[in-house]
């Protein structure tokens, strides 16, 4: 093997990225594979990830705390829904309690990373964002957890007339820290997740929040507290308590989503009686009826139903139509009607960045992720010793995380008790023509040219199911059709082992 370079260090295995993903990487990593040295690489300053990143008033999120949260570390709050600074304080103290923080090299930027067969191992290049150096590490086993969010760029179309308008223009993904919206008429321009947490939480203290949108999505309310965990918080102890609500939200979920997918006329007509419920005076056929299916796009939560709330005070409007452009007091619909306002908030959308943006090369040569065929949703056809995190697109991100991480372990200790130096998965021999993420949402279709596909079949197709996914991903063979295993051969020679 080529010497090691006095300057880089060595790990056997590197995460990328300290968000939610990462620090439960490294957690599964300390219990269930003690042996192994790692590193984290996290190219903000700060523990957290999109929870640290993300500031705009009311920020949450859509989905329940004690599935979003670790099934290690019970989520000790009745709250269902909580709130960005209570999310990124539990990533936090869950890096603190474990010892984590120590193995985190922050404003470290992962730029390359290349697979040489040789030695078996990566070399990983990141630039210092604090000093513009750059520096290498190697490692034997690379994880990406940075999820698939650009940071430092949301979405944000180019309107027309948009230099008319004197006023401020604000992308939540850069929220103003001195922002103060008393007073205030403002318009939010999007009917996503975003746009359902800042109406409501703008409300009040402006003068009216419009919420404009081209396309309505489907809103659900949803208990800010759990019923079932502040019943059971006196009754059981903590660890048989959080179980059970884990699980009971688990197959809730599922249910409503398997019952959407089968039965989508009657999963609509269920949503739009619900939200007539909530909004006797609102024309829900106008606003909250989409063009598509239920779950074609992520549904929209919201906590004890406060968007619905502020529409039925008053505080808030919804319109539904085109923008034909920006004005001098704010802006002029298509149907010819003019929205006065003093804040445009573009919430917009988001922009995805696979794999945090790197490159990857094996011995040199370029990887296209768009040539690629994921394997069991969480490794890339061709890629030796490779995982990345992606969590689910219709139910909490962690609970694919989770999955995927202790899946990594097992197979990082299935590799040493076999002798193995590298894992590569292989392309279904038929081909692969399905979607990596089989979701309608804007910023998946902007992307999904940049993406792997996805086989027909398992390994090389996961399907958005977490209890069909635990039964392959925990209890599923390890040495199947879809894996090669190496004991140091060149790749050439590489072959699957029965």
């Amino acid at each position: 093997m080529a010497p090691e370079q006095p300057d880089v260090q060595h790990v056997d295995v590197l995460v990328v990225g300290a968000g939610l993903s990462g620090i439960g990487a490294a957690c599964h990593l300390q219990d269930e594979c003690p042996g192994k040295s790692y590193l984290i690489l996290e190219s903000r300053g700060a523990i957290g990830g999109t929870w640290d990143l993300f500031r705009y008033p009311g920020i949450r999120s859509d989905s329940d705390m004690f599935t979003l949260g670790y099934a290690f570390r019970p989520w000790k709050d009745s709250k269902a829904i909580a709130d960005g600074a209570a999310i990124r304080s539990y990533i936090q103290e869950t890096a603190r309690e474990h010892g984590v923080e120590a193995k985190i090299r922050f404003h470290h930027q992962v730029l390359s990373a290349d697979w040489s067969s040789a030695d078996a191992r990566w070399t990983v290049t990141a630039r210092r964002t604090d000093t513009g150096a750059t520096v290498r590490f190697t490692c034997s086993w690379l994880t990406v957890c940075s999820g698939y969010y650009r940071y430092d760029e949301g979405f944000r179309p180019e309107f027309p007339g948009e230099e008319r308008f004197p006023g401020q223009v604000i992308h939540p993904q850069h929220w103003p820290e001195d922002f103060d919206a008393t007073g205030k008429r403002i318009v939010v321009i999007g009917s996503g997740a975003t746009a359902v947490t800042l109406v409501p939480n703008l409300a009040g203290a402006a003068e009216h929040v419009t919420m404009l949108q081209r396309t309505p999505s489907y809103v659900m309310t949803l208990p800010g507290r759990d019923p079932l965990a502040r019943f059971l918080r006196d009754k059981l102890p903590e660890k048989l308590a959080y179980p059970i609500v884990r699980w009971k939200n688990v197959l809730l979920s599922t249910a409503f989503y398997q019952f959407s997918q089968r039965f989508p006329k009657a999963a609509r007509k269920l949503l739009h009686r619900l939200t007539q419920k909530q909004l006797p005076g609102v024309d829900v056929g106008t606003h909250f009826n989409p063009p598509y299916d239920p779950w074609d796009q992520r549904l929209c939560l919201v906590p004890d139903g406060d968007l619905f709330r502020s529409l039925r005070r008053g505080d808030a409007s919804i319109v539904t139509g085109r923008i034909r452009t920006f004005t001098e007091k704010g802006i002029e619909l298509e149907s010819g009607e003019h929205l006065d306002a003093d804040v445009i908030v573009t919430a917009t959308g988001l922009n995805l960045l696979p794999i945090g943006g790197m490159t990857l090369c094996r011995d040199g040569r370029p990887v296209d992720l768009s040539e690629t065929v994921s394997y069991k949703g969480m490794m890339i056809s061709g890629v030796p010793n490779f995982s990345m995190v992606i969590g689910y697109t219709n139910a909490s991100w962690t609970l694919k995380a989770d999955l995927v991480n202790r899946y990594v372990c097992r197979l990082l200790n299935h590799m040493d008790a076999e002798g193995y130096v590298a894992a590569t998965p292989v392309a279904p021999p038929e081909g692969a023509d399905q979607p990596f993420l089989d979701l309608a949402s804007g910023y998946v279709q902007r992307s999904l040219t940049q993406l792997p596909k996805q086989g027909r079949r398992k390994p090389w197709r996961l399907h958005q199911n977490y209890i069909r996914d635990v039964q392959l991903m925990r209890r599923g063979s390890l040495e199947d059709e879809g894996m090669t295993f190496s004991r140091g051969v060149p790749t050439t020679t590489e072959k699957a082992v029965a």
